[in-house]
């Protein structure tokens, strides 16, 4: 299967594209890493696969609607 045929048969599926599947995941898995440990927000961002802390910031804030630290506030 080629790789166009494999996005557009996951997009008619899922609803999105694989890469915007992918960032979901991340920010899912830094939103619960953020609640349950004390890790820095470099840390999380490190471990979810973001290049760094800004980079989980643009994309925490599109998807979510806040930073990464004001939710962890909150």
């Amino acid at each position: 299967m080629s790789q166009f045929h494999f996005s557009r048969l996951f997009k008619q599926s899922m609803g999105v594209t694989p890469h915007e599947y992918v960032l979901q995941q991340r920010v899912e898995r830094a939103k619960k890493l953020l609640k349950e440990t004390k890790l820095s927000v470099m840390e999380v961002a490190f471990l979810c696969g973001f290049s760094s802390h800004s980079h989980l910031g643009k994309w925490f804030r599109q998807y979510i609607g806040m930073t990464p630290k004001a939710y962890r506030a909150n």
